[in-house]
């Protein structure tokens, strides 16, 4: 990919992704507070329902950024040819490794953004101090693996990073059923993230955390939230692919209009 082109993907990347957080942020609070340990309405129910969204808005970008440069590099240098059977293996270590780096933004962020949406009267930056006082930087990268793990096994669905308009009925498809597949994971991650210092659920075992909403919640515990979550990612590949495909068609544009 040359340079002009790499630099309007990352941005229109980044851009896309922004987009599609701010836009679904409603299904996502929602889906949060489904899954958080004091139910639905305790947590705010339908009230307050853009609470975190200042962390989303923050840390967005970034993350885009950091998987969109990590997964490039990756398969640069994992280059293969066009037609090797290895392409696969190729595409799916270069999402991991996305991942592992996109990670180390987004889990900050969710982390700040999940207390937030179930505790709509503190403020974004109050929580955030909050965490580092009592938890120190340890707890602002809660549930780091269960989300690593969450998200290489989304990735690992598609085939590059964006798809065309002629798939993106059946990526929503496909989408919706892999959020489906992960909630589990998604509700241990919420889990973890929303634990109090300190105890069994806050040390961040995944295994640990889905064996303890089973025990108290069952099947209907380990799905909370999917109806919104599916809504959230199915929606949020048209929002993705439209959102990138703009922001990358205006700054090819303005590029060839420079001199």
């Amino acid at each position: 990919m040359e340079a002009p082109d790499f630099t309007a993907s990352l941005v229109a990347g980044g851009v896309a992704g922004v987009s599609v957080d701010l836009i679904l942020f409603p299904l996502d609070t929602i889906k949060t507070r489904l899954q958080s340990p004091q139910g639905f309405s305790k947590a705010g129910g339908f009230r307050g329902i853009y609470a975190g969204v200042p962390s989303t808005a923050i840390g967005s970008f970034p993350n885009a950024a950091a998987f969109f440069l990590t997964y490039e590099y990756v398969k640069y240098l994992l280059h293969t040819d066009s037609a090797s059977h290895f392409r696969p293996l190729k595409h799916m270590l270069a999402a991991s490794a996305g991942e592992v780096v996109a990670c180390l933004i987004r889990v900050p962020s969710e982390v700040v953004k999940q207390r937030a949406q179930v505790s709509a009267s503190s403020k974004t930056l109050q929580i955030f101090y909050t965490i580092l006082s009592e938890e120190g930087i340890q707890g602002l990268y809660r549930g780091y693996k269960s989300t690593v793990l969450r998200e290489a096994l989304w990735s690992w669905r598609q085939g590059h990073v964006v798809d065309s308009w002629q798939s993106a009925v059946c990526g929503a498809f496909a989408g919706g059923f892999a959020a489906v597949v992960t909630t589990p994971l998604d509700v241990a991650k919420t889990r973890i993230m929303l634990a109090k210092a300190g105890s069994s659920t806050a040390v961040g075992n995944v295994l640990s955390a889905m064996h303890g909403v089973w025990r108290s919640q069952g099947l209907a515990g380990l799905f909370a939230g999917v109806f919104p979550r599916m809504a959230a990612i199915s929606m949020g590949g048209f929002i993705f692919l439209g959102a990138y495909d703009q922001t990358r068609s205006l700054l090819l544009q303005v590029g060839r209009k420079s001199p």
